[in-house]
């Protein structure tokens, strides 16, 4: 089963617009990832790959405009899975907000959460229907 360690979401300035841990970290310790991740891929050319080696872990990432979508993964896992599993994601923030945009993720940061649950739980993929995940977003908005 696939396992992600942690998703980061931060801008080219390195402001976090989401950070989601699966595993326990310190508060200082999550300061300390999230500005190395940064600095590894807001660096990095655009003709590498966008897999890069992170402590004992990779990190997964893709840009979207001005954001950069991370996920932290174990060594062996299949980056070509997390590539889409990022890509699946934009894809129903776009469908979810018309067209995404960095203040979408800033003002409904809550929305953005729970339609990260609703396909990732405790750090392992449990939706790749991108269908079945925007049902069920329309659902819990009904409810709203």
């Amino acid at each position: 089963m696939l396992q992600i360690r942690f998703i980061l979401l931060q801008n080219r300035q390195g402001k976090t617009r989401l950070a989601k841990y699966y595993v326990p970290l310190e508060d200082s310790e999550k300061h300390k990832v999230e500005y190395e991740v940064h600095r590894l891929v807001v660096n990095r050319d655009p003709k590498f790959t966008n897999f890069v080696e992170f402590r004992t872990h990779k990190v997964i990432y893709r840009r979207y405009a001005g954001l950069f979508f991370s996920l932290c993964v174990d060594i062996t896992d299949n980056e070509l899975a997390y590539l889409e599993c990022i890509h699946l994601f934009v894809e129903i923030l776009d469908h979810f907000f018309s067209n995404v945009c960095e203040l979408d993720l800033v003002f409904n940061f809550h929305k953005v959460y729970l339609i990260l649950d609703e396909f990732i739980l405790a750090g392992e993929l449990q939706e790749t229907s991108k269908k079945a995940i925007i049902e069920r977003m329309g659902e819990l908005e009904k409810l709203d």
